[in-house]
């Protein structure tokens, strides 16, 4: 089997010898598999996320936080039946839902673990470059959709991420994923169980791009439909991409344009967010 799962559509075989732009091969592999409690409130509530951080990427972030299980190789070879193990000890332990982080590349096996489906929510936790007909293939077994949407700038995105098409792939995808949930709604806790939280990470030193991703969440979608992330948690990652983090005259000025925007279904973020210690480590708890 040849592989066109992700927009990129390489064609590789998934084997040793050809795992393809992702660097995986078929079978899932997995970092890390626990509660996790630094996604946005509605996500991690009280009991905390239960969220499963995938191995490999179909995009390559110069400023990717998780760039040892992204980029770096680490994780463990697992089944579908210990993926569907996995998702059943995290609802045990009182996990709000199953959150799952970069899962694209894995998807065949991934709607194999998804059958039985779990007894709570199960988030899709993406970079917002996803080809329609996979996520087509999760219609009914996916409630919640959490896509970045990154750039609205081409070039940015092809400097930044290697895929000069992020902008185009992830406003069809995200309106994919729009068609599939409808409005967003949250239960009688505040936790989100159903619909779409749109996230953007401010990029130092441009804003221009973070105005221009904002003006068409604004454009695109009505007030009740989806929530907004804007995230200021920049951190140099001493690979690649800006060698500074955002200023608080910079997230202010994003925050503000949100503001007058009328977008104020979401979420900010204090800039002390933006620290190592809120990437988890990638040690194999839980796989």
């Amino acid at each position: 089997m040849l592989c066109s799962l992700c927009p990129r559509k390489c064609g590789a075989s998934r084997d040793e010898a050809h795992p393809g732009f992702c660097g995986v091969g078929w079978e899932p592999v997995a970092a890390r598999a626990a509660l996790h409690f630094w996604e946005e409130p509605c996500v991690s509530g009280e009991r905390g996320s239960g969220a499963v951080f995938f191995s490999g990427c179909t995009l390559r972030c110069a400023f990717c936080q998780n760039h040892d299980i992204s980029a770096g190789g680490k994780g463990k070879v697992i089944s579908a039946d210990r993926l569907r193990e996995i998702f059943r000890e995290l609802v045990s332990q009182g996990a709000h839902n199953i959150n799952l982080v970069t899962a694209s590349h894995f998807l065949p096996a991934v709607l194999r673990a998804l059958d039985p489906p779990p007894a709570v929510p199960v988030v899709w936790n993406t970079g917002g470059y996803e080809s329609l007909p996979a996520l087509r293939a999760l219609e009914g077994k996916v409630q919640v959709y959490l896509p970045d949407m990154k750039y609205m700038d081409a070039a940015l995105a092809q400097s930044l991420s290697g895929a000069g098409d992020y902008p185009d792939v992830a406003r069809a995808a995200i309106w994919e994923m729009f068609r599939q949930t409808g409005p967003y709604r949250l239960d009688d806790d505040g936790m989100l169980i159903k619909g779409v939280m749109i996230r953007h990470l401010v990029l130092p030193g441009q804003l221009d791009n973070t105005f221009a991703v904002l003006d068409w969440i604004r454009e695109t979608f009505r007030d009740g439909d989806v929530l907004v992330s804007l995230m200021g948690q920049y951190t140099p990652n001493g690979v690649g991409g800006p060698d500074r983090r955002l200023t608080a005259e910079e997230y202010g000025r994003a925050c503000d344009y949100m503001a007058a925007l009328g977008l104020l279904e979401g979420y900010t973020q204090e800039l002390t967010s933006a620290e190592s210690e809120y990437t988890p480590p990638f040690d194999g708890t839980g796989v």
